[in-house]
């Protein structure tokens, strides 16, 4: 008598009744292998077996002729005391591979569930991922042929995919790098270790981050910034300073990736003149930093306090530089 330790309730594994709709059939297959799928559980054994429990029986469900022959199998399989006697046969009738010529399935042909999968319905063995048929046999039945031994290998897993995904970052974070926390758009959370001195167009690549264990690459664009501008690996920025700063030079705070730095302007500067602060700049690739250059901008308050006002109006009366005395003797 055939056992029944490798009989699997296709119905019950599939959450529907055994009288269930097509439509009814397909439903819940999507949902539960969305639920199931390995790139949602990644590492989880037992979701992955459920995945393909869940393929096995949509495979068989949702084939009307499969499921006929299934229906029938597993009623006969299913009774008491099932064996080879309980099946009636007329010796009128040929058999090849478990079916009588009127075309119904003889349960009594398979030793076991599997081999009613695999010689029936064609579903492989999920054991090993391989399945092999029995060589030619001889079972004493003169209405059963022999079977020839065939061999076939099963993918466990769907092909593996690349997949490419747009990151757009601050300035400050593409110079720093570090970890960050990224959603994709199949809803998963990813913290990754960004490089320090990203630039836009930079790709990062994430080994087995993509589709069923493919490659996941994150394409960099690096946000423009309000103050500093990237050159290369300089940076500019424009740094304002007022009349009287520009008159007597002296320290002035210049803002830097790095936060705030004191530079010296000499006296008498001039609006549009550039220094160089050495390696304040952006990095490169192989550790070395660039210079930052800071442009001067003498810009004047819009609006002045009442002595400041009497201050400037002294200056004027006292001051001695006269920038458009040489007007009218050129050209």
């Amino acid at each position: 008598m055939p056992n029944l330790q490798n009989f699997r309730d296709y119905y019950e594994i599939l959450g529907v009744a055994k009288d269930a709709s097509n439509e009814d059939i397909k439903k819940n297959y999507r949902r539960l292998a969305r639920q199931y799928h390995p790139d949602l559980n990644p590492g989880n054994k037992a979701a992955e077996e459920k995945f393909k429990d869940i393929g096995e029986a949509y495979e068989v469900l949702s084939d009307t002729s499969k499921r006929a022959q299934y229906d029938q199998f597993s009623r006969s399989w299913k009774q008491k005391g099932f064996s080879d006697k309980q099946t009636p046969r007329s010796k009128s009738w040929s058999r090849t591979n478990g079916r009588t010529n009127s075309g119904e399935v003889d349960p009594s042909q398979f030793a076991d569930f599997e081999s009613f999968l695999n010689q029936v319905i064609g579903v492989s063995s999920r054991k090993d991922g391989r399945n092999e048929t029995s060589s030619t046999e001889s079972s004493g039945d003169p209405f059963r042929t022999p079977r020839t031994k065939v061999e076939y290998t099963v993918n466990p897993r769907p092909t593996r995919r690349d997949i490419e995904a747009r990151l757009t970052i601050p300035l400050e974070k593409a110079y720093k790098g570090g970890l960050e926390r990224i959603r994709l758009e199949d809803g998963r959370s990813l913290e990754v270790n960004m490089p320090e001195g990203m630039v836009t167009g930079q790709t990062i690549r994430l080994r087995n981050q993509g589709s069923n264990g493919g490659d996941l690459y994150l394409k960099i664009t690096v946000e423009p910034h309000s103050l500093f501008k990237l050159d290369g690996i300089n940076i500019f920025v424009h740094v304002p300073v007022t009349p009287s700063e520009a008159v007597l030079g002296g320290q002035v705070e210049a803002p830097t990736l790095d936060g705030l730095v004191k530079m010296t302007i000499p006296s008498g500067v001039r609006s549009g003149q550039r220094f160089r602060l050495a390696n304040k700049g952006y990095k490169s690739e192989n550790g070395n930093r660039g210079d930052q250059l800071v442009e001067i901008q003498i810009v004047t308050p819009k609006e002045i306090s009442p002595q400041e006002r009497e201050l400037y109006e002294k200056l004027r009366e006292i001051e001695t530089f006269k920038p458009r005395a040489d007007l009218l003797t050129k050209g």
